[in-house]
């Protein structure tokens, strides 16, 4: 009985291992598949960190307890070492210095979240907080996404020719849909700040032409170099406080936990297809470049 027992254990946990192994390798080549039919492969890809933990658990068990049976673990991590690299990144020099060369060009890509506008009244401090903190790092180009400005109105609280003169960037190029204003005196996009003066800019606007189908780019040159900036805002999943409040503490034990858990994998289901069809559009735009790229952007993924 105690063997049939051992028998029974050992497959079960092979088993177990090998399910694991099987998820994390589809989550690691997820992008092989198009998520508007292969959805829950993305869900795979999100927890596949925690694919590989387990993968190290099953190692170091058997290591102790069967050695021969590693090779599924090892067998997993070594085919799926490509986009390994991309799931932990090891970084041997660490450090950043504050003091740039002339020769380089620093680029600084940050989502402002509109500057804290809606409390700008009562907290008006944080907005020069943010804007002292890039005067800190000295970028050449500024890359923000959920800019909240206006280029006419003086009165305007983000009154984007003030920024760039606090910032010390002349040139910018602000690329929105007038159609989607944030208030009557501001409007909801994206926005690139340069040292640099600007050869070209452009903004793409793809159907529903809303925030996240636009992006923008812009060629600068610099001495007789010219590189082309790409900055983009991909689909978010739109969560809302409750489904926040969800994520916090988890359950499925009544029909409303239920409700919420399919409202939140349904966000996940659509914004891995909407963020699929929206790189798409942007790599076209990358491909087309005669210059070098940087691409900036909140990628939500």
């Amino acid at each position: 009985m105690a063997q049939v027992v051992r028998r029974f254990t050992k497959r079960f946990i092979v088993a177990c291992n090998v399910m694991v192994a099987a998820l994390f390798l589809l989550g690691a080549y997820g992008y092989w598949f198009n998520p508007e039919k292969y959805w829950f492969i993305g869900l795979l890809t999100l927890a596949n960190f925690y694919f590989l933990l387990l993968l190290l658990g099953f190692f170091f068990f058997w290591l102790l307890a069967k050695p021969k049976m590693i090779f599924i673990s090892l067998a997993a991590m070594v085919l799926a070492w490509s986009p390994l690299r991309q799931l932990v990144k090891l970084r041997l020099n660490t450090g950043f210095e504050l003091k740039k060369e002339k020769s380089h060009l620093r680029v600084m890509s940050w989502n402002i979240e509109h500057f804290e506008i809606a409390s700008y009244k009562k907290n008006p401090e944080k907005k020069q907080q943010m804007l002292q903190l890039v005067n800190a790092y000295s970028p050449d180009v500024a890359c923000f996404q959920e800019m909240v400005g206006n280029e006419n109105n003086p009165a305007a609280i983000n009154y984007l020719p003030d920024i760039a003169a606090t910032l010390n960037m002349p040139f910018y190029f602000y690329a929105y849909n007038p159609k989607l204003s944030y208030d009557k005196n501001h409007q909801f996009g994206i926005l690139i700040f340069s040292k640099y003066p600007f050869i070209k800019k452009e903004m793409i606007s793809r159907k529903p032409n809303n925030y996240n189908s636009i992006f923008q780019y812009v060629d600068i040159a610099i001495g007789r170099d010219t590189v082309r900036i790409f900055n983009l805002h991909l689909q978010s999943l739109q969560f809302s406080n409750e489904d926040l409040k969800y994520l916090e503490e988890p359950s499925i034990d009544n029909e409303s936990s239920f409700k919420n858990s399919k409202n939140i994998i349904s966000k996940f289901k659509t914004g891995f297809a909407k963020r699929r069809l929206q790189s798409i559009r942007v790599k076209e735009e990358m491909n087309k470049s005669p210059f070098p790229l940087v691409v900036c952007g909140d990628f939500n993924d």
